[in-house]
C-alpha cells in the first residue's frame, strides 16, 4: 500500500519548537549536571553556584535555539520548509517537491519516531525532522497503516491503551 499525503509546509516556528523539545528530551542528562553544580552551594555557600548552574543551563538552551533557528535560515535547508507531499510505503518515505522531483528516505535512516496526539514526528538527524500532522492523511486507514509500519519497524512502542486479553 502507498500512502500519499496532501501537500504540507513545515512552519519555522513549529520546527524550532519540535527540534528544541526533541533535543531536550534526548539530552535529559544536562539537567542533573546543572543541579549538581547548583548543589555546590550546600557545601560552600555562595549564590554563585546557583547563578552559575542556571546561567549554564540557560546558555545551553540558548545554544540549541540558535542552532535550530540557524537551520531555518540556511539556503541548503530551505527545502525542509517548502510545500512538500509524502508517499509512504513499508520500504521508504518519498519526500516530493513536485510530481517529478523527490527524495527517498529509507526507514533505516529514521533514528526515532514519535506519535503525538495529532501528528507523527520522524527524527532523521538532530536537525532534520519530518513532521506529519494527521490532517495530511486522506483517510483514517492511511494513518493507521503508517502507525503499523512504525510499530513493525520498532520505531514506536505498542500503545499502553490497547486492549489486552486478561486470563480469568
Amino acid at each position: 500500500m502507498v500512502v500519499k499525503t496532501k501537500k504540507y509546509k513545515l512552519e519555522t516556528g513549529t520546527y524550532i519548537k519540535l527540534g528544541l523539545k526533541n533535543i531536550l528530551v534526548e539530552q535529559w542528562w544536562v539537567i542533573p549536571i546543572a543541579l549538581a553544580i547548583a548543589s555546590g552551594a550546600f557545601f560552600i555557600w555562595s549564590i554563585w553556584w546557583i547563578i552559575g548552574a542556571v546561567l549554564g543551563y540557560a546558555l545551553y538552551v540558548l545554544f540549541w535555539v540558535i542552532q535550530f533557528t540557524g537551520v531555518t535560515q540556511l539556503e541548503q535547508n530551505k527545502i525542509l520548509f517548502e510545500r512538500l507531499s509524502y508517499e509512504i510505503t513499508s520500504q521508504q518515505i518519498l519526500v516530493k517537491l513536485n510530481p517529478r522531483q523527490g527524495m527517498p528516505i529509507k526507514w533505516d535512516m529514521i533514528k526515532k519516531a514519535k506519535m503525538g496526539k495529532d501528528y507523527f514526528l520522524f527524527v532523521v538527524t538532530k536537525a532534520q525532522l519530518i513532521h506529519l500532522p494527521h490532517r495530511l492523511f486522506n483517510t483514517e486507514n492511511e494513518r493507521k497503516f503508517v502507525e503499523s509500519i512504525l510499530k513493525r519497524k520498532g520505531l514506536i512502542k505498542e500503545s499502553a491503551s490497547a486492549p489486552t486479553a486478561k486470563a480469568s
